[in-house]
């Protein structure tokens, strides 16, 4: 009886150690938010915590899209709000989320530097909200705990971190080129956003927010304070106040995501400095965008959202997807690989009567947050799944085409 009681033990304990070497690693998931020129972005921890990154415009469109993922997401309160600033694409959707969905803490830079708020009242009522619930104003250099992930705050306020996080600090070849713009223009609270960085294991992201160009330099010269990156959510959704090539090649990511509607992001600078960066592999886009032309957007594998059937036929039928400067291979292709083929007409994502169409046939201009174009309907979004070795998946939710990425070597 005792040999069979033995036999029995033993048999169990090989049966368990056999399910939890077959069971799923745990995730770090990144949602990359359709809020269409807006921004938004869901980090979901492996144990299931949530930080939110921005909220999008008002006008409750950008909140139903919110909602929409953080259901997908299984999420039923937020454990982290970060405000990146106080523009109305950025926090404009805050006071009604709030009614839908517990929040359990604020962070943000600061009393905002506009004497004009962009969402009128804003900071009264965000007063309100965290009057009941607790927050905390980042400097450079904090860490906002989220269960299995470091979150290390570069950026805030205008100020910059001063100890060089692990990995970084070497000297910045890219600042010998960098040239200096005219940012009368810019508004006074981009380039005081909370800028952050994520590492789970060996995977890191980096997301600054709208930090602008003239700022970067600060952050990145003449010495690199954050080291390479696997993705790089691109600054300012791709417009052309960010994203100079003293961060982005000094940050080197495999992959660029753009969070940008059809005529806000990706003009030809923007997309031609993410070319140009050394290792990138490819830019996800949220959408189309008008100001790369036929030849620098990416292929519509990689775009969550076409809604111009002149230019998804455009692509179909031939058109050269996300080619580099120079005839060098685009985004998709692999170091010396051909570039990405178009998908056949026959498997046109999301376009009239494809897979994922959804009834999104019909798209109505306009909307907030999305320039001078937008649409109704459904909003798919880009999701990335990241392992603690440094491999990473990206998914695009509209035609669900996936890539994966294997660590670094």
């Amino acid at each position: 009886m005792r040999r069979i009681f033995c036999f029995a033990l033993a048999f169990a304990l090989v049966s368990v150690a056999g399910i939890a070497q077959n069971r799923a690693p745990k995730t770090f998931d990144t949602y990359v938010i359709d809020v269409e020129g807006g921004h938004a972005i869901l980090y979901v921890s492996p144990s299931g915590e949530a930080l939110l990154e921005d909220t999008g415009s008002p006008g409750g469109r950008d909140v139903q899209r919110i909602m929409d993922v953080l259901d997908a997401a299984g999420i039923k309160q937020i454990d982290h709000m970060l405000l990146t600033h106080y523009h109305g694409d950025h926090v404009g959707g805050l006071e009604e989320l709030a009614t839908k969905i517990p929040i359990k803490h604020f962070y943000d830079h600061g009393q905002t530097s506009e004497p004009k708020e962009q969402v009128p009242n804003f900071q009264a009522m965000y007063a309100g909200l965290y009057a009941k619930i607790p927050r905390t104003v980042l400097k450079p250099g904090d860490k906002i705990p989220f269960a299995g992930v470091t979150v290390n705050v570069v950026t805030s306020n205008g100020d910059v971190i001063k100890t060089p996080l692990p990995g970084g600090g070497k000297p910045n070849p890219y600042c010998a080129d960098f040239k200096p713009r005219d940012e009368s223009h810019v508004d006074p609270d981009n380039p005081m956003s909370v800028g952050v960085v994520y590492t789970f294991g060996k995977f890191r992201s980096i997301n600054l927010g709208d930090y602008t160009w003239n700022a970067e330099q600060k952050l990145m010269c003449p010495n690199n304070p954050i080291g390479t990156v696997d993705i790089y959510e691109t600054s300012h959704h791709g417009i052309d106040q960010s994203g100079s090539a003293a961060l982005v090649h000094a940050l080197a990511p495999r992959v660029a995501i753009m969070h940008n509607s059809t005529r806000k992001g990706g003009p030809i600078q923007t997309m031609h400095i993410l070319h140009t960066s050394p290792g990138l592999e490819d830019i996800w886009q949220l959408h189309w965008a008008y100001g790369a032309g036929v030849e620098e957007n990416s292929p519509g594998l990689f775009i969550a959202n076409i809604e111009d059937p002149a230019v998804l036929a455009g692509v179909i039928t031939g058109a050269s997807g996300g080619g580099r400067p120079g005839g060098g291979p685009g985004p998709g292709a692999g170091p010396g690989g051909p570039p990405p083929q178009a998908p056949p007409a026959g498997a046109a994502p999301g376009g009239p009567g494809g897979p994922g169409a959804g009834g999104r046939a019909g798209m109505m201009p306009g909307g907030p947050g999305g320039g001078r174009g937008g649409h109704t309907g459904p909003a798919f979004w880009i999701k990335v799944s990241a392992q603690t070795d440094g491999s990473f998946t990206v998914t695009n939710t509209r035609n669900n085409f996936t890539k994966t990425y294997q660590a670094r070597k």
